[in-house]
């Protein structure tokens, strides 16, 4: 389906647009164009993979002419821009709405305009019954989403993904546990018993390719996970680094912090489709006529649970152990050879 295509990726700088275009430079799609504000990153992605292939645009999603002139001849979007630190988006809640909001919107638009085919846009368990700033601002994107989808017409299909934890990426917690480990400092964490989902970034790129291959206007695709308290994940990179007595500090609860994260809602549970290892969660088709009462007749009512990294599949230490692993970062480390999380 990428054969001769153009791809953009907005956020291309980051952790995402690094997993794609380590699965995509080789592939046989005619161009990938990267879209973010940070020149000097752009610059070293340049310098990094010297592909005539990539093509590199700087601009913000906040100005729809930038949007608008990345994405003319594009034939698929991967819109991974945001920005999703919790605490700062917590003290800053209006640049969350300018970005992720405001942001995904102009992206939208402008995809639509010049017919671009397909358009995946990424979100956040945090979107899920959120109550932080960051995950009011991702479900209000979500919102958005949907909401252009359906006037997006034939030509163009807008759909999305959920992540949860994402492992060794930019801002994640385990390369700060690491550079703690190595550096002699205690360790920080905030609840031994906190959960959170765990993905590798090769997971989250084959989410996003079957959003690309499967998703409908509309759609919400999620992978299904495991997940593991902090605590099991600290131990369970002491043990992989030979540091089991390293010193541990507890610090409570960060702003907007959950216990624990949902990547679908009862209401959503209630109408998702499994498909194996994903979930699709589909738009609600109906239009705002209610007026019109429909017979329903004798309905059973099930109440459904959510899907979140409390009730899902939970890691033991050695289970953790085997999908750090799965990390180049970590198989580094290991080797003691140098090791950098993904920017």
């Amino acid at each position: 389906m990428f054969s001769n295509q153009i791809l953009l990726i907005t956020g291309g700088t980051g952790s995402f647009g690094n997993a794609v275009l380590n699965r995509f430079l080789q592939s046989d799609l005619k161009e990938i164009r990267i879209f973010s504000r940070d020149e000097k990153k752009q610059d070293d992605m340049r310098k990094r993979y010297a592909s005539d292939k990539l093509k590199f645009y700087i601009g913000d999603v906040r100005d729809y002419n930038a949007v608008l002139n990345a994405t003319r001849g594009v034939d698929y979007i991967y819109h991974a821009a945001a920005l999703k630190q919790v605490p700062s988006c917590e003290f800053h809640p209006m640049e969350a709405v300018k970005t992720n909001v405001i942001g995904t919107e102009n992206l939208l638009e402008a995809a639509i305009t010049n017919g671009v085919k397909r358009v995946v846009c990424l979100s956040t368990d945090k979107a899920v019954y959120p109550i932080n700033a960051m995950g009011i601002s991702k479900a209000m994107m979500e919102k958005v989403m949907v909401a252009k989808s359906r006037n997006a017409g034939s030509d163009t299909v807008i759909c999305g993904t959920r992540y949860g934890n994402v492992m060794a990426s930019r801002g994640s917690v385990i390369p700060l546990f690491v550079d703690q480990i190595q550096t002699g400092k205690a360790i920080t964490i905030t609840d031994p018993a906190m959960t959170r989902f765990m993905m590798t970034l090769e997971d989250a790129v084959e989410l996003v390719l079957y959003a690309f291959k499967h998703g409908e206007n509309g759609d919400i695709f999620v992978q299904k996970a495991p997940a593991a308290t902090i605590e099991v994940l600290v131990k369970a990179l002491l043990g992989l680094l030979d540091k089991t007595h390293h010193e541990i500090n507890v610090i409570g609860t960060r702003h907007g912090e959950k216990l624990f994260e949902a990547l679908l809602s009862r209401e959503e549970m209630a109408c998702a489709e499994d498909r194996g290892g994903y979930y699709r969660v589909p738009p609600d088709l109906r239009d705002l006529n209610y007026g019109k009462f429909v017979e329903q007749g004798e309905r059973s009512i099930s109440i459904s649970e959510d899907y979140n990294s409390h009730n899902t599949e939970r890691l033991d230490v050695e289970g953790m152990q085997r999908l750090l692993l799965k990390l180049d970062f970590i198989r580094d480390l290991i080797a003691g050879k140098p090791a950098h999380a993904i920017d």
